[in-house]
């Protein structure tokens, strides 16, 4: 068989992953409760429901006779590889991964990972952010990946600190407004 077909090791996986969900070589894979329950559902959902079905339908399509021109078993083949890599991808994330609850964190002032951060920008806008895991992360709902530029700049930070943000169009600089620690969940 050729090497193109082959795959050297088996953490080709994260290699496959855009850049945002890949995590720094070293480091730990910190996620909060809610996104280590939400990445057990996911495989559970999988491992249990989708797999089992899509198995059945596989077998039958299989008995039906010529499997090369038979949609229902090349398409059924190529949904169980992509859920199977999807199920070892999450088991390998859940397996490594450390959960911390900042719902628990004594008042700390400092941000750390969990914190939820309100920031000013230089016009005066303000923004809240919770710091997560980089399985979790949604910009949108204000949940910032803990590896992210804008979460580094944080990190450490105090209430009243000004921190430095680089971003394409320049240096940012964001007044730290208040630091909490609280459980994030489903918004």
């Amino acid at each position: 068989m050729s090497k193109a077909f082959t795959r050297e090791n088996d953490d080709a996986e994260d290699e496959e992953l855009e850049p945002a969900l890949q995590l720094p070589q070293g480091l730990k894979n910190y996620i909060t409760p809610a996104g280590f329950k939400r990445l057990q559902d996911e495989l559970d959902h999988l491992w249990k429901i989708e797999r089992p079905e899509l198995v059945k339908v596989i077998s039958w399509a299989a008995s039906n006779g010529d499997r090369s021109e038979n949609g229902d078993y090349i398409y059924g083949k190529k949904r169980l590889r992509e859920i199977d890599r999807r199920i070892r991808f999450l088991s390998k994330r859940l397996d490594a991964a450390e959960v911390v609850d900042p719902g628990e964190r004594e008042d700390c002032e400092q941000v750390f990972f969990g914190a939820t951060v309100t920031v000013a920008r230089a016009d005066g806008e303000e923004h809240t952010y919770s710091i997560v895991g980089v399985d979790e992360a949604d910009p949108g709902r204000g949940l910032i990946s803990w590896v992210s530029p804008l979460a580094r700049a944080l990190i450490k930070a105090r209430e009243g600190d000004v921190v430095s943000l680089r971003t394409p169009g320049g240096v940012e600089e964001l007044e730290v407004l208040a630091v909490a620690y609280r459980t994030i969940g489903e918004k």
